[in-house]
C-alpha cells in the first residue's frame, strides 16, 4: 500500500479550497472581514500538515503511530485480533498535534473493523470502549500488532486508507482523525517498552519499544 506524500494531507484540500473562496467573497464584501477565513485557512493548513519524519530502520523496533502524549499504558485482554493478553499504549492527540496516523511496524494488514460509537472527550478513561473506533491488525513476522483510531469530542471523522491484504512499511501513513482524539497501539505482552505515561511522542520517529524475538 502506498500513497503519495504531500506537505498537507489531501483530506484537507477541500476545506482549504472552500476557505479560499470564502476569503475572496468576504474581501469583495468588506476587506476587513477577510481575516476570518484567513485565520481558519491557516488553522486548517496547520491541522492537516504532514511534516517529514526520519523512520528508525531497526526491524524489531515499534514506533509511535501518532503525535501526542502517552495517556496510559496497561495490560489488557485483547480479543479482536491478538486474541490474548496485550500491552495497550494510548496516545492523546490535541488539536495542535499532527493528526496523521502511521504504521508502527512493517507488515501485512490482516484485520480491519469499524465500530460506530459516541464522541466523548478522548482523554476520558472509558472513551476507548464506547467512542467511534477503527481497528487495524498488522502481522509482522510471526507477531501481531494492532492500532486503533478513536474519535473524541471535537474529532468526529476517522479516515483509514488501508484494507485487509495491504502491505505497510514502518512509518507509512495509513489514515488520520479529523479535528483532539486518541490513537492506541496493542503490542504482544512480551514486548519491551521504552516510554512511560506523560511522555511526548512523534508519529513515525519515537520508538515505543521493541518486539519480542519470535519473529
Amino acid at each position: 500500500m502506498s500513497k503519495k506524500v504531500y506537505p498537507i494531507a489531501q483530506d484537507g484540500w477541500l476545506y482549504l479550497a472552500i476557505l479560499a473562496v470564502l476569503g475572496v467573497v468576504f474581501y469583495l464584501i468588506n476587506p476587513f472581514i477577510t481575516v476570518i477565513p484567513a485565520i481558519l485557512f491557516i488553522f486548517v493548513a496547520f491541522f492537516f500538515r504532514n511534516p517529514k519524519r526520519v523512520i528508525p530502520k531497526d526491524k524489531n523496533t515499534i514506533i509511535s503511530p501518532a503525535d501526542g502524549v502517552i495517556l496510559s499504558i496497561n495490560e489488557v485482554q485483547e480479543d479482536n485480533y491478538l486474541k490474548g493478553k496485550a500491552i495497550r499504549v494510548s496516545i492523546f492527540l490535541s488539536v495542535f498535534n499532527v493528526h496523521l496516523n502511521r504504521s508502527p511496524v512493517e507488515g501485512k494488514v490482516e484485520y480491519r473493523l469499524y465500530r460506530p460509537g459516541k464522541f466523548l472527550p478522548a482523554f476520558k478513561s472509558h472513551a476507548s470502549d464506547i467512542n467511534e473506533k477503527s481497528f487495524i491488525g498488522i502481522k509482522t513476522g510471526g507477531l501481531k500488532v494492532m492500532v486503533t483510531q478513536v474519535t473524541g469530542f471535537i474529532a468526529r471523522r476517522i479516515v483509514c486508507w488501508v484494507d485487509v491484504g495491504d502491505n505497510l512499511k514502518k512509518g507509512e501513513i495509513f489514515g488520520l482523525i479529523k479535528f483532539g482524539s486518541c490513537t492506541e497501539i496493542f503490542l504482544p505482552v512480551e514486548s519491551e517498552l521504552m516510554i512511560k505515561e506523560k511522555d511526548k511522542v512523534r508519529g513515525g520517529e519515537t520508538i515505543i519499544g521493541r518486539l519480542p524475538n519470535e519473529q
